[in-house]
């Protein structure tokens, strides 16, 4: 069936007008706001059962930790079998997680123990989603020009439930505990479940390989590592994702001994960078190409790590929601056009193991960030911690922006190829003589 012409939706949305786009978005809609629920949910029982910025930190490494050693794998199997089956079974998984925690946490059974073990289940199932979800993404959007256009809206969707999931889930705990949280979520993932089931997908698209998974894995890690624009986008991610992003699991520790407040407190901090993430999104929705958006990579690490000194100085909670908007802002719109610059520029055989060290520099690196976080929170304190880290963003971002001349001069030929920027005058009398 073909897809409904572009005039009848606004340039700004032209993503919606494929069928399997617009069940991905009402699905994901509904299950993201439990996934933030969770996760608010998730770092206020931890702190409630240990009171240690340390086991935080602990706790977020060991659920991400799984997902830093298995996503190049992942990867090399999203490649070979049907990714929607991928996601059906990781959506499936996680709607289990997040049931059999809200059954330990209303019966009043949940121990820091189990919150590890079952955190570090959720990063098994993330090895495989992310790779599978970022690479289906152009399963979708059946017209490769609407895919950067689908990328910004599906980040507009992940941070209006980001702005909607840790407010309710403030809300939720204050009236009731952390386990209603969890038991809404493992029931949002029904939605997107049957959004994926709904979906018609052309039947060739799963081509079986004829190469070894060591061989495919290989060539995964090759390509990234000689292309110099993918490599170079992937090296900052990974170093703003080891100091930067691991902020989030420090936030209970500001909320409660830093600006003396209570889950609400949490939830209003959380909502801000919320704010911040969506307005990024929405802006990147109104762009009309991938154009332009490769100087906004270290302009927006900048934007974060200026954010997360400031924050580390605040003591009053409006500055610091305030404050939160600017980080938000900064690290969505770092994510998404990194995003959108490597899915434009990866060939479609290697997209799944693109997309794993995409995963792996975006969530792999965050481990180990929220282990070094919450030992360094240990010793000198959040506020410190987050004035180290928003500086060593800062620092990144210049020595990106060193690079730029030789990260244009190799994107170039590719946006050339698909049509995005105009060929050189000199290639085309090149093409014309060889007619």
């Amino acid at each position: 069936m073909p897809a409904p012409s572009q005039s009848s939706f606004s340039h700004a949305w032209r993503a919606l007008r494929h069928p399997n786009f617009r069940l991905f978005f009402a699905g994901q809609s509904i299950s993201l706001i439990g996934t933030w629920m969770t996760r608010i949910a998730t770092a206020w029982l931890v702190y409630q059962l240990t009171h240690s910025a340390l086991l935080l930190g602990t706790v977020s490494f060991v659920g991400q930790i799984p997902t830093f050693i298995l996503a190049p794998l992942a990867g090399v199997l999203v490649d070979r079998v049907d990714r929607r089956m991928v996601l059906l079974w990781t959506q499936a998984l996680a709607m289990l997680q997040s049931l059999i925690l809200a059954w330990l946490t209303l019966t009043h059974r949940i121990t820091i123990s189990e919150v590890l073990a079952l955190s570090a289940f959720q990063g098994v199932i993330n090895a495989f989603d992310m790779p599978g979800r970022q690479s289906f993404m152009v399963k979708m959007v059946e017209d490769r020009t609407d895919l950067s256009n689908a990328i910004a809206i599906n980040s507009s969707m992940v941070n209006l439930a980001r702005l909607i999931g840790p407010s309710l889930a403030g809300l939720v705990i204050a009236a009731t505990n952390e386990g209603w949280c969890f038991l809404i979520d493992g029931i949002s993932y029904i939605a997107v479940i049957v959004s994926l089931l709904l979906m018609r997908v052309k039947a060739d698209e799963v081509k079986r390989a004829t190469a070894s998974m060591a061989a495919q894995l290989r060539e995964g890690w090759d390509y990234v590592s000689t292309f110099v624009p993918v490599r170079t986008i992937l090296l900052l991610f990974a170093l703003v994702s080891l100091m930067g992003m691991p902020y989030v699991v420090l936030m209970p520790v500001f909320a409660a001994q830093v600006l003396h407040g209570g889950p609400h407190t949490l939830g209003f901090l959380m909502g801000g960078a919320g704010v911040g993430a969506l307005v990024s999104a929405l802006s990147l929705v109104l762009r009309k190409s991938v154009r332009g958006l490769l100087k906004m990579i270290p302009i927006a690490a900048a934007i974060f790590g200026v954010g997360l000194v400031a924050f580390g100085l605040s003591r009053v909670m409006w500055l610091s929601m305030a404050l939160m908007v600017i980080v938000g802002f900064g690290m969505m719109q770092g994510l998404t056009a990194s995003n959108t610059i490597i899915q434009t520029l990866v060939p479609e055989d290697k997209r799944g193991r693109l997309m794993s060290y995409y995963t792996a520099a975006f969530v792999g690196m965050a481990p180990f960030g929220s282990l070094l976080a919450g030992s360094m929170a240990h010793w000198i304190g959040a506020p410190r911690t987050v004035m180290v880290t928003g500086t060593c963003c800062v620092a990144g971002s210049a020595w990106f922006w060193t690079q730029m001349k030789t990260l244009r001069k190799g994107i170039r030929p590719i946006y050339e190829q698909l049509g995005i920027v105009p060929a050189r005058p000199s290639k085309l009398v090149e093409e014309q003589a060889g007619n």
